[in-house]
């Protein structure tokens, strides 16, 4: 297929990319470089664009015939889209219609779009299903939740078909060491914690230590990228052979606390590094984890990378490596 990638130069994004090229696809990736990287883009082609130009994408989408849209960008930090929401509800939900408009307009019938589990905000029941009420607790997880919303509408009234996969958290990295997480201020835990174990942070906070789990830190459903990488294939080919719109979570069904994360990554890379536990953050919810039972189910999705110390390892490989690059 030739398949067009926007955000194909981020983390997630070039790791679908790698995954596509591998496999013989043609593979367009469109990507502004806000946070992504020219080198990380392995295969295909890069067009430097934003998903906020509207002229660009109906003249690319207009020019080139896609067979499918794999939608990435975004803007993914939640303490970030509390503080400034406008910029969440502007970059992933108004850009994004500006995306689907170019796909409905040239004839694009498929597309799988990055959603979250922060459409959840605090599920009443965890592990999360997907048929759970959607309630999310901060602009992230709300413009996310309004694009879903958005392709449901769009979806009804024209030919797209779409697969939304919420993902819990993403970590992790490519194990040939190519490629892997590289953002200029990282959030995510595991990548904060492989900084301070190298000794590029002095300390790591700890946001929240008395919430209603066993050691009173949150608790996430942690997902190694290539199995979620899997995810999105099968989706692909699931809409290839006429399949209707779905929405399906993307975790493991089990969870690891901040402490339990702290614990492995000392424990993997040998350093003892220091923790300093602080107050909570907005918009944190005390545990995400998933059931994916449905995708497994109807996509036969099968995770092999179910190791919390294999998804370290991988991202402690990668951090090394950049490192020893600068």
């Amino acid at each position: 297929m030739k398949i067009l990638v926007t955000g194909g130069a981020g983390y997630i994004g070039s790791h679908m990319v790698r995954f596509l090229g591998e496999r013989g696809h043609d593979v367009v990736v469109y990507d502004n470089l806000s946070t992504g990287h020219r080198d990380s883009v392995l295969c295909g082609r890069l067009i430097v664009g934003d998903t906020s130009d509207t002229a660009l994408l109906n003249d690319l989408l207009g020019r080139e015939t896609f067979d499918a849209v794999v939608h990435f960008a975004a803007s993914i930090v939640v303490q970030e889209s509390v503080m400034d929401p406008i910029k969440y509800y502007r970059n992933n939900f108004a850009n994004t219609l500006n995306l689907l408009g170019a796909c409905v307009r040239h004839d694009v019938d498929k597309l799988i779009f990055s959603s979250t589990a922060a459409v959840y905000g605090i599920p009443a029941e965890v592990p999360v299903r997907e048929d759970a009420r959607i309630s999310p607790i901060n602009p992230y997880g709300a413009s996310k939740a309004m694009v879903e919303q958005a392709l449901r509408d769009i979806s009804k009234v024209s030919s797209l078909r779409y697969v939304s996969l919420r993902y819990f958290n993403v970590a992790g990295a490519d194990p040939a060491g190519r490629i892997g997480q590289r953002y200029k201020d990282p959030t995510h835990l595991i990548t904060l914690s492989l900084k301070a174990a190298l000794g590029l942070r002095d300390h790591l906070d700890v946001f929240g230590t008395d919430y209603d789990t066993p050691d009173g830190t949150c608790i996430r459903d942690y997902i190694h990228v290539d199995d979620l990488i899997g995810a999105h294939s099968l989706a692909l080919d699931y809409l290839a052979a006429g399949g209707g719109s779905r929405v399906y979570n993307c975790g493991y069904g089990s969870g690891y606390s901040v402490k339990e994360v702290i614990r492995e990554v000392k424990k993997t890379t040998g350093a003892d590094f220091k923790v300093v536990e602080t107050g909570r953050r907005e918009g944190d919810p005390p545990s995400l984890v998933a059931d994916s039972s449905l995708i497994k189910e109807e996509l036969g999705w099968r995770p092999v990378n179910d190791d919390l110390e294999f998804i370290i390892k991988t991202a402690w490989e990668w951090e090394k490596k950049l490192i020893i690059s600068k």
